[in-house]
């Protein structure tokens, strides 16, 4: 008996692109198709609504399988990325102990902050390192000597062979966060030779570091971390080669440290599109070996989108990124801890961080599959529009004389923290939304007096915040701006009170009060709202009544050019004056006085920063 095969949709015709796009064009109703639903990215291209199979006949990014070169698609056949935790503790033996005990608990990947070469023993004390993978953060003046300890520690164990690790020699460090001039190239390439040869007996410890995650963390848009990576890695090969050392050599020792934002596609699109394009830059140096073309990858939840308010939002969002990461093939991931803006992150911080990424693996089994992304239309169309922005961005870095030039010339920072200003700038308006920041507050959370100092504790200074010269990266978080209106709003000595005046049209009253609310809420203000009056009288009766410092009108446009002059009158100044809208006759409103509209235009934060100008008292309590 002939086998029944049923194959789904079959009774259904096919229809095509021209065909869907005029039943688009048919529901629009005239709306421009490319203004109404084609996304400009800050990527530099658009992104369309909807995608097909032609759309990605002629790349050439479906081509391979994983662990093929360009590696698109991976460098394993396997998708078990590594969890790792940084270890935060006040001495040595103390990180020891942590570390032993998070390995107990499904870590795979432990990075340390180093101070002295001589803690690295202490350190690694009672750790299998044929087992798991140490990532060491030093000063870079003393990466050799803290290599050196390692490659004892590893022989020592009889792991040489087995150990994975890396020991993150980035000598730019201070430049790009403070200014400056780098070190001469020269003295790098001899550091690095150096360090090299030190590590010579430890095939898998990686020691030339791209830590394109500072980018990331400052605010550079997902094109300009990886034109900077890539920029980033080809200066060591082209400076070690020129200074003898082979291609391959140098290939297998670069470990590329890179960020993950909340732009979900699109970060999962530029893991695919790095490991391609680093492979093919490395071909250009003629390696012995295809090995030197994979691109070794640790990815970190980004802090730059973390908040102090709602911090528990920052767990949806380090959870988004680190699945982007997961489903791209990075080699390890660290989720940053959610309360990690405000303090330094407790236990149970740090092990809600590690069960984020237990529940890619044990839950969603995001680590049995890999490359799914492989031949989506959305996801293959993301990954060849991201390298061809981020290879321009390469090419010209390298046209203005490399990333040490660029980067000792402050050009690498000057268009990172111009990012920066553009996002906080569209922040302000709410082109860019950080939920329980800049929409849908918590109006009454108070949060001065759970943020604490921050830093590593282990004497290094490589996780604490220092003064910033003059051309160093910015370290400004996106929320920063808002949440200064609300620590200084709890700073006060009172705290503004939002009446909402409800009147008129029910369907405009409550949507414009809702709208206020969550506008005057990000200042930290009392909101008291209402279900609506008859009368104005009424409406400022009870504003006053209640002490209000703000008079919200909520009405439809049509109502506004008799309510509005009727409530301006009523209120007499005792109390600021705001319409919410943008009606037709606010010239006229504005002729007899009234000065104060909020809308969906608004510059949210200038507009809440000059109302905290008037309202707030200073605090004279000791």
């Amino acid at each position: 008996m002939a086998e029944k095969k049923e194959k789904l949709f079959e009774m259904f015709p096919p229809v095509t692109t021209e065909e869907w796009r005029a039943k688009v064009d048919a529901d629009l109703k005239g709306v421009p198709f490319e203004k109404k639903l084609v996304w400009r990215t800050n990527e530099g291209f658009n992104v369309n609504p909807m995608y097909r199979k032609e759309d990605i006949e002629n790349l050439k990014t479906t081509n391979s399988l994983p662990g093929e070169y360009p590696y698109l698609r991976g460098t394993r056949t396997d998708n078990d990325w590594l969890v790792r935790q940084e270890i935060i503790a006040d001495t040595p033996a103390a990180a020891n102990e942590k570390a032993l005990e998070v390995l107990t608990k499904g870590v795979t990947s432990l990075g340390f902050c180093v101070a002295e070469a001589a803690d690295v023993a202490i350190l690694l004390k009672g750790i299998d390192l044929s087992k798991t993978e140490i990532n060491l953060t030093c000063c870079p003046r003393k990466a050799i000597e803290v290599a050196k300890a390692l490659v004892t520690c590893v022989k020592e164990a009889g792991a040489a062979d087995t150990f994975r690790g890396s020991v993150d020699y980035n000598p730019l460090r201070r430049t790009l966060r403070h200014g400056g001039e780098a070190p001469a190239a020269a003295d790098i390439a001899a550091s690095a030779k150096e360090l090299l040869a030190a590590v010579a007996e430890v095939k898998n410890l990686r020691v030339l570091a791209v830590d394109s995650v500072m980018f990331n963390n400052a605010g550079a848009y997902i094109y300009q971390e990886l034109g900077y990576a890539l920029a980033w890695g080809a200066e060591w090969l082209t400076m070690l080669t020129d200074a003898g050392v082979d291609a391959t050599t140098v290939g297998c020792r670069i470990k590329f440290n890179m960020g993950i934002s909340s732009n979900y596609f699109m970060e999962l699109a530029k893991f695919r599109a790095a490991r391609m394009l680093w492979a093919q830059i490395v071909e250009q140096y003629k390696p012995e070996c295809k090995c030197a073309c994979k691109m070794a990858v640790h990815a970190s939840t980004s802090k730059f989108n973390q908040t102090i308010y709602d911090a528990h939002v920052n767990l949806l969002r380090s959870q988004t990124e680190s699945m982007s990461a997961a489903l791209a093939g990075v080699d390890s991931i660290t989720v940053t801890p959610f309360d990690a803006p405000y303090k330094t992150p407790d236990d149970f911080s740090e092990r809600i961080a590690r069960n984020q990424q237990y529940l890619l693996k044990e839950e969603s089994h995001l680590d049995k599959v890999v490359d799914p992304a492989g031949g989506s239309y959305y996801v293959e169309t993301l990954t060849a529009s991201i390298a061809a922005e981020a290879w321009k961005l390469m090419l010209a870095v390298e046209a203005a004389g490399g990333f040490l030039a660029e980067v000792n010339a402050g050009s690498v920072q000057a268009a990172v923290n111009a990012s920066c200003e553009k996002r906080h700038a569209d922040m302000a308006r709410r082109k860019e939304i950080l939920l329980g920041t800049n929409q849908y507050p918590n109006f009454n959370e108070m949060a001065a007096d759970k943020i604490e100092a921050t830093g590593c504790a282990c004497g290094c200074g490589s996780h604490k915040e220092e003064p910033k010269d003059n051309g160093g990266l910015s370290t400004r978080r996106q929320a920063s701006d808002f949440e200064e209106l609300r620590l200084a709003t709890e700073h006060a000595a009172n705290r503004p009170k939002v009446f909402m005046l409800t009147i008129g049209n029910l369907a405009m009253r409550l949507a414009r009060s809702q709208f206020s609310a969550n506008f005057f809420g990000c200042a930290g203000y009392e909101i008291i709202d209402n279900l609506g009056f008859k009368t104005v009288k009424e409406g400022i009766d009870a504003a006053m009544e209640k002490q209000a410092d703000i008079v919200v009108l909520c009405s439809s446009d049509d109502e506004y050019a008799e309510l509005a002059p009727e409530a301006f009158k009523e209120l007499d100044r005792r109390a600021q004056f705001v319409v919410a809208g943008a009606p037709a006759c606010t010239d006229d409103l504005r002729a007899i006085g009234i000065e104060n509209f909020i809308h969906v235009r608004s510059n949210v934060l200038e507009t809440l920063q000059a109302f905290n100008a008037k309202l707030l008292k200073p605090n004279t309590e000791k």
